[in-house]
């Protein structure tokens, strides 16, 4: 018997990639059945490229001031994305508002990782809005992406208790371990088709 396919998962990334490496360990250690076909960054000196070569991952610069409209931008990675086979899209501190066009190409298969209880929070700085807030409970979302801004379908959450003496630094770090550990969980979900959207709320089969 041939071995089941995996799901081919292509990152979008702008920054040093932490979550990425999660995504890349957990399916070494086989807690999750997809592999990393392809990493596309905007910014050349993303360390997410070189985590990317490092595990023998295809890396790509796409930069958007080399294209004269966001939909050029987005149907170059799209391009990318096709000839990776890419089954589903995530991002992993990407910096750019995802739009209609890719979105378009992979209905309900972008994904996002956002450092905040969402709906609380969307946005820059999560982590600053939750402190200034005075919340008690802060965490991080995994979520479909749709048209709007850290607002489509929720897959998973993890909560933390925010302490006293949290500064907008350790509150990150808190949270971003639960990152580390609730991305691949829900990719995990995706990829053994336990998750479906109906409305705003996803099932689990």
């Amino acid at each position: 018997m041939s071995p089941a396919k995996k799901l081919n998962l292509a990152v979008l990334a702008s920054g040093n990639g932490t979550n990425l490496q999660s995504i890349i360990d957990a399916a070494k250690d086989k807690t999750l059945d997809a592999q990393v076909v392809v990493v596309i960054s905007d910014n050349p000196d993303a360390h997410a490229l070189l985590r990317a070569k490092d595990n023998g991952i295809d890396a790509v610069v796409i930069e958007r001031k080399n294209f004269k409209t966001k939909n050029e931008y987005e149907n170059e990675i799209i391009k990318v994305l096709k000839e990776h086979k890419t089954e589903l899209v995530c991002l992993a501190g990407y910096m750019r508002i995802v739009g209609k066009e890719l979105l378009s190409a992979f209905p309900d298969r972008v994904i996002n990782i956002h450092p905040a209880l969402l709906p609380s929070f969307p946005g820059k700085d999560a982590q600053k809005q939750a402190l200034d807030y005075g919340v008690k409970i802060a965490g991080c979302t995994v979520h479909f992406v749709d048209e709007k801004t850290d607002h489509g379908p929720i897959i998973l959450q993890a909560a933390i208790e925010v302490k006293e003496n949290d500064t907008v630094d350790s509150l990150k770090a808190r949270i971003l371990k639960e990152e580390h550990r609730i991305y691949p969980e829900a990719i995990a979900l995706i990829a053994k088709g336990k998750i479906k959207i109906d409305g705003r709320i996803k099932r689990k089969d």
